[in-house]
């Protein structure tokens, strides 16, 4: 087992076109990392070059193969210093003359290794191929490292394939922009993954483009362990490989918890064609027709008294009619309350689930409601989809806790169900833990996903505000919930996420439900969160298109999940 040791990330500006400059400044700040007593030290993305070219012919003097000049110039000072760095660069392969946005390992006997980077971003195209190694996960005396390039972190799989081949640190160099950071998606990864996230940010304005700093270390528990705002700059921290061998989260030995069985679909890629045309393909399973609605969340703590819950639930279905909503998502075992499940289990012909579907007859909305629930000889932590007709479904959770174990069995398939106005997926709380189960919905075509949930605090992380200047509408100053879990499995997924969770302040649950938007980058947000003395939370989605036979909106065009990789990612399913 690897000891503890001392990490940096580097922040840094470099000049477009000044290679020379560029390679003296990183050498500085990297000795100065050194002097600090970090090991491992992390430079951003295209720090050597600069980032925003035009084309193939604009960077081509500015290539170079691995090893080369630019990694030897380091080379020598990893030997020196006896550090592992890590620099980003553009690289050319000499046997086919294609150029890569590369990030390169360098020990104190060379190279270890490169990442060319996976999943580009808006500008790589215009110059470089996509990247053609996988996701290596390399061997140190400090531990196992991994390297992820800026956008290749927008992606759930990446940073998982990562984890699966056991690293330690994920060592992301990126140019990341257009939001305050440290970013939700770093955090997030380096959770979920129960791993150390080394984030080597630059900042500075390139060609009009404002990058945004925020180099950061974060631990597997989502600790920011260090951050620099903006500027040029070094931060260490000390990062203990035996932490990140647990692969816990929230406590959960979320690896051993993982189901690869149902992951399958992670293999396909549904939003390669005009989503309208591939999902009614052979009459099939067409998507909804889409169109204006709005759905709620509501919180409450559910007390062990089925009758009370059934009154509070009575309540937050009238309130949410009156405002308007046609879907109300309510938290984890709602009807059957959170004590002793096991027992207070009950079955789906049970009248308190008959009771539900009158509450939707009077309100005239649909429904999603946790309970515990019993089949027979098993017991199951369930969510049920009710309608004005009454019970269309129930959902069981495939991802059991360590407390449900205890007296559930765990569901064996996803649950989609297409309503009027959109496609519904189901999840439960720990579920959403997992990347995959939010990747696979939004793979089979889902506009929302609801996840009634019993979370604890520790998925929530405020900021301070950021010195670094951004557009507007851009926002740049404090943040109470700058990063919140579950916002970013909307994002990531294109999909609207209904977090519907317990508030009960005194028992460790903090609420802080709300329907999520499924573009992350467009501000303001576009999300409800509940807040002040209401326990409901209503958004408007539009699951239309306007004008075209092409999707319009990030929502039914799904762009992240059309621009993954999928033969990268067999790993996931084995």
């Amino acid at each position: 087992m690897s000891s503890p040791f001392e990490a940096a990330a580097v922040q840094f500006e470099p000049v477009m076109g000044d290679k020379q400059r560029n390679l003296e400044a990183l050498a500085r700040l990297i000795e100065e990392a050194a002097d600090a007593g970090a090991k491992l030290i992390v430079t951003p993305e295209m720090g050597t070059t600069g980032y925003c070219w035009h084309d193939r012919k604009e960077v081509a003097p500015f290539v170079e193969p691995v090893p080369g000049p630019t990694t030897e110039h380091f080379a020598e000072i990893a030997r020196r210093r006896d550090v592992f760095l890590v620099v980003g660069m553009p690289e050319v392969d000499p046997a086919t003359d294609l150029y890569y946005n590369s990030a390169v390992l360098i020990g104190p006997d060379g190279v270890v290794g490169t990442h060319r980077k996976t999943h580009p971003y808006i500008s790589e195209p215009k110059w470089a191929a996509s990247g053609d190694l996988g996701h290596r996960v390399f061997e140190t005396p400090l531990g196992r490292l991994a390297l992820l390039i800026c956008m290749d972190i927008h992606f759930i799989e990446t940073a998982r394939l990562a984890a699966l081949g056991g690293a330690d640190v994920i060592c992301h160099i990126s140019n990341w922009l257009a939001e305050r950071t440290p970013a939700p998606y770093w955090i997030n990864r380096a959770y979920e993954n129960g791993c150390y996230l080394i984030e080597s940010n630059r900042w500075g304005l390139e060609r009009g483009v404002q990058f945004s700093g925020g180099s950061c270390i974060i631990g597997p528990d989502a600790e920011m362990l260090a951050v620099i705002d903006g500027g040029d700059g070094v931060i260490t921290a000390t990062i203990d490989p035996a932490l990140a061998r647990q692969r816990r989260m929230r406590g959960e030995a979320i690896f051993e918890q993982r189901r690869p069985e149902l992951y399958k679909e992670l293999m396909t890629n549904t939003f390669a064609w005009n989503p309208g045309d591939f999902f009614s393909l052979y009459g099939h399973q067409p998507l909804p027709k889409g169109r204006k609605a709005r759905i709620a969340v509501g919180e409450f703590a559910p007390a062990g008294n089925v009758s009370r819950n059934i009154e509070t639930i009575a309540g937050l279905a009238r309130e949410a009619a009156g405002d308007g909503a046609e879907l109300l998502i309510l938290p984890e075992r709602a009807l059957t309350g959170l004590t002793d499940p096991g027992a207070t289990a009950i079955a789906l012909d049970h009248p308190a689930v008959a009771r539900l579907a009158a509450i939707v007859r009077e309100s005239g909305l649909f429904l999603v409601a946790g309970l515990a629930e019993t089949d027979g000889a098993r017991n199951y932590n369930s969510a049920v989809l009710v309608g004005p007709e009454g019970l269309l479904g129930c959902y069981r959770q495939t991802h059991l806790a360590e407390a449900d174990r205890d007296w559930a069995s765990p569901g064996d398939d996803w649950t989609v169900f297409d309503l009027p106005f959109a496609r519904l997926g189901l999840l439960l709380g720990h579920d959403a833990d997992f990347p995959e189960a939010g990747r696979v919905l939004a793979i089979r075509g889902c506009d929302v996903i609801a996840c009634p949930a019993a979370v604890k605090d520790g998925f929530h992380l405020g900021h301070e505000g950021s010195a670094v200047a951004q557009p507007e509408p851009i926002p740049t100053g404090p943040d109470p919930l700058h990063w919140h879990q579950f916002r970013v499995r909307s994002g990531e997924n294109n999909c609207h996420f209904a977090f519907a969770n317990v508030r009960a302040p005194d028992q460790g649950y903090p609420g802080l439900s709300g329907v999520f938007g499924p573009d992350t980058f467009l501000f303001p947000r576009q999300e409800a969160i509940v807040a002040g003395n209401r326990n409901l939370a209503v958004a408007e989605i539009d699951t239309g298109s306007h004008g075209g036979a092409y999707p319009t909106t990030a929502l039914r065009r799904k762009d992240l999940v059309l621009m993954r990789l999928p033969h990268h990612y067999v790993p996931l399913v084995v």
